[in-house]
């Protein structure tokens, strides 16, 4: 495995039409994922469970109905992929992502193509209103994001068919960025668009940006201004909403042929994208390197507890044969002694010569001199407490011949061996260069 050469890093096709970004969220990926190298699958063999990265970030955008997020969404994307009306066009989860070829995904595809949601499915009624579109689009940043456009939030009578408020905040949870769009023409103030935004905000408040969407739809700046205020008046007074640093961006769909004096502040949302991507990048590469050293380090403590189960073993197995020998031994010897009384030392020497009549009879005579010690009425306890001792010998043996831990085989340790070689030669290398590839995008040659 040591030996084997890295990929590059991309070729001059894929470099002429991806981003750096991209690519470096590419590599690491297929560190993780590869079949044969892949952290992942050397992670598992060594017991660690490990996420491969995602290759693009998560934007959802939630609001009431009608506030614009599908627009939104096609104006980033420059394609009409979602629908808009004034009427609730999204009654479900739609995950807008770019790929090689204009499809739409129903439910079960869209798992497929994003297996780390199917924990969604947790909530009933919502396999039937998933689905996917994706794009061939490559405006902006949209080759490194997948939108999630949900459903539009109304108060009253709507019933949706499976749980909105468990489901957005579930997905929220997900996502690196949660967008909320305040639609200005009277239902920015949806309670059931508060509701949820409050529990994101005690969960992942960090995610949370918010915008007064359609904002040159709301009339003059005065009546703006009345929008925002009732706006955050009521998020105030909710206490988990109630936060400094409050900011409420206006932003609207540029229209050449409806110019608007309302200060359009849409160009900060891409930016805001932009960044999270970059931030995205500095994560993976930095878990790479964390999820490497787990690697090694798990390599390392697998390999010294494996030197100490390798003495635990050698000290129980000398217990066991001690034991298992003296078991033996000693009840042969017992009876040996009683089957030598009954010949005379020239009828020995005959059988088994000079010199093993001399040992034997060394050790018989020791046997026989204590079994004379003993009073006769004795004797019967004697050997039924021999009898005992020697099976709790051969027990012992028994026992400490079980107590043997599990130890690595040469081949076990030697795929380690590999499996480290590769993590310093090779995973560490490309992170290294990735990371300065990722830094010259951006610093001065002086710099590095």
């Amino acid at each position: 495995m040591s030996g084997r050469k890295p990929r590059s890093v991309a070729n001059p096709l894929e470099s002429a039409i991806t981003t750096p970004s991209e690519r470096i969220l590419r590599e690491c990926h297929s560190l993780y994922v590869d079949s044969e190298n892949g952290l992942v699958k050397i992670a598992s063999s060594l017991g660690v469970r490990l996420l491969p990265p995602r290759k693009k970030i998560i934007v959802m955008i939630m609001g009431n109905h009608s506030a614009g997020k599908s627009s939104f969404i096609n104006w980033y994307v420059e394609q009409h992929i979602q629908k808009t009306g004034v009427a609730i066009e999204t009654q479900g989860f739609t995950f807008i992502t770019s790929g090689r070829k204009r499809e739409s995904l129903t439910g079960n595809a869209t798992l497929h193509l994003y297996p780390h949601f199917r924990p969604i499915l947790e909530f009933k009624g919502v396999m039937d209103y998933l689905s996917a579109e994706i794009s061939t689009s490559k405006q902006k940043k949209f080759s490194l994001v997948t939108f999630v456009d949900t459903p539009g939030l109304v108060d009253g009578d709507m019933i949706y068919p499976f749980d909105v408020n468990s489901a957005i905040t579930w997905l929220g949870e997900q996502a690196d960025l949660i967008f909320v769009f305040f639609d200005p023409m009277g239902q920015a103030l949806c309670k059931r668009t508060l509701n949820i935004v409050e529990k994101l905000s005690d969960k992942c408040g960090d995610k949370l940006l918010f915008y007064l969407s359609k904002a040159d739809e709301a009339g003059k700046e005065t009546d703006r201004q009345a929008v925002m205020m009732q706006i955050v008046q009521e998020l105030c007074r909710r206490p988990g909403l109630n936060k400094c640093g409050f900011e409420m961006p206006t932003i609207y769909i540029p229209n050449p042929q409806k110019p608007s004096r309302c200060v359009n502040q849409i160009d900060s949302v891409c930016q805001t994208i932009e960044k999270t991507i970059n931030q995205a990048v500095q994560k993976t590469l930095d878990q790479l390197e964390k999820d490497s050293d787990l690697i090694c380090s798990t390599i390392s403590n697998q390999l010294e507890q494996d030197r100490a189960n390798v003495a635990f073993n050698r000290s129980v197995r000398l217990h066991s044969v001690l034991c298992g020998a003296l078991g033996i031994f000693l009840p042969f010897l017992f009876i040996l002694s009683f089957i030598v009384s009954t010949f005379s030392k020239e009828q020995l020497h005959d059988l088994i010569g000079e010199g093993p009549t001399q040992t034997v009879t060394v050790f018989t005579g020791i046997v026989m001199y204590l079994w004379e010690w003993i009073p006769e009425d004795k004797q019967v306890v004697f050997v039924i407490s021999f009898g005992a001792f020697c099976y709790l010998l051969l027990f012992l043996a028994k026992y400490f011949a079980g107590r043997r831990n599990k130890t690595l085989t040469k081949k076990e340790k030697r795929k380690m061996m590999e499996y480290m070689d590769y993590i310093h030669d090779i995973v560490k290398i490309k992170k290294a260069k990735l990371y300065e590839w990722y830094l010259q995008q951006c610093a001065s040659d002086q710099d590095l």
